[in-house]
C-alpha cells in the first residue's frame, strides 16, 4: 500500500492535481501538454484534465457544461489547438483530447485505419467522406447545402466519424454576411486531408495506451477502456500485454501503474 499511496502522490504532482501545482500561465499550460503528451478537457477519467489542473472556480458555481468551464481560462483549449505542435481531435469518446506531436504520431495510424473502415461502412458517412474527397476541406454548412442535408442529419452523420478520427473538426472565422463582423463556422475535412503526411508509425494500440497510462501516472484497470473511442481495437488482454512489454507495472490488485521514470 505504501507503493500505491507514493503513486498517487506522484500523479497529484504529475497531474497537477494539487492546487498549489495550478496552471497559472498559458505557458504552463503548454508545458503541462507537452510533458503529459496528452490533456482531456474536462475531468471525467485518470487521464490528466486541461480545466482540472486549472483550480480555478467555474464561470458559473454550480453550472454545467460550459458553464462550469473556468471562470477565466476557459480559451486555453482553443488557444492550445492552435499551436502547430498540438493537435485536437474528438477521439475521446467525442470529446475533445490535445496531443503532443508525440503522441500524435501513435494516434495517426489508428484514424487513418478508421477512415478506411469507415469509407467501406455506412453509406452516409461514404457520402460525407466521398464529397469532402472530392471537394477538399469544407464548412460544414456547405457540406448540408451541398449533399442535401438538414443540420440534424449532417450532425448525426460526422459525430462517429469525428470520434473515431476519420473526421477532423476545427472552427474558422469568416466574414459576416452582412458585412459586419465575423462568425465561426466548423470546417471539417477527412483525417487524410488534415494529415497529408502519415506518421510512419504501425498501428499498435498496445503502445498508445500504455503512453496514454505514462500521461496518467495510475489508473484503475477499469478504466483504461474509457480513454478513447477505438473499444473494438483493445485486445481482451491488454493489461498483460502492457506489463509484459513493460509498459505498465500493478501496485496493488485492480491498479496499472505507469513503469518509474529512468
Amino acid at each position: 500500500m505504501d507503493e500505491l499511496r507514493e503513486l498517487r502522490a506522484r500523479r497529484d504532482y504529475e497531474c497537477r492535481l494539487a492546487p498549489d501545482r495550478a496552471l497559472e500561465t498559458f505557458a504552463d499550460a503548454q508545458d503541462f501538454l507537452r510533458d503529459r503528451g496528452l490533456l482531456t478537457r474536462t475531468p471525467d477519467c485518470a487521464l490528466p484534465s486541461l480545466y482540472e489542473a486549472c483550480h480555478e472556480d467555474p464561470y458559473q458555481p454550480g453550472g454545467r457544461g460550459f458553464a462550469s468551464w473556468p471562470a477565466t481560462k476557459w480559451p486555453w483549449a482553443h488557444e492550445l489547438s492552435e499551436l502547430p505542435d498540438v493537435h485536437s481531435l474528438d477521439i475521446h469518446r467525442g470529446k475533445t483530447m490535445l496531443l503532443s506531436d508525440e503522441l500524435m504520431s501513435l494516434v495517426d495510424p489508428v484514424c487513418r485505419a478508421e477512415l478506411a473502415r469507415m469509407e467501406r461502412a455506412d453509406p452516409g458517412w461514404v457520402k460525407v467522406l466521398s464529397h469532402l474527397a472530392d471537394t477538399g476541406p469544407s464548412v460544414a454548412d456547405d457540406v448540408e447545402v451541398e449533399l442535401g442535408l438538414k443540420h440534424k442529419e449532417l450532425r448525426s452523420l460526422r459525430s462517429p466519424l469525428q470520434r473515431c478520427g476519420a473526421l477532423v473538426a476545427r472552427s474558422i472565422v469568416l466574414p459576416a454576411e452582412s458585412g459586419d463582423g465575423h462568425v465561426h463556422r466548423s470546417e471539417l475535412a477527412r483525417f487524410d486531408q488534415a494529415y497529408p503526411q502519415p506518421s510512419g508509425k504501425p498501428l499498435d494500440i498496445v503502445a498508445l495506451m500504455g503512453a496514454a497510462l505514462r500521461a496518467a501516472v495510475l489508473a484503475p484497470d477499469k478504466d483504461l477502456v474509457r480513454w478513447f473511442s477505438w473499444r473494438w481495437l483493445l485486445p481482451a488482454d491488454l493489461v498483460e500485454q502492457l506489463i509484459d512489454r513493460g509498459l505498465a507495472v500493478r501496485p496493488a490488485g485492480g491498479w496499472l501503474a505507469a513503469p518509474p521514470p529512468t
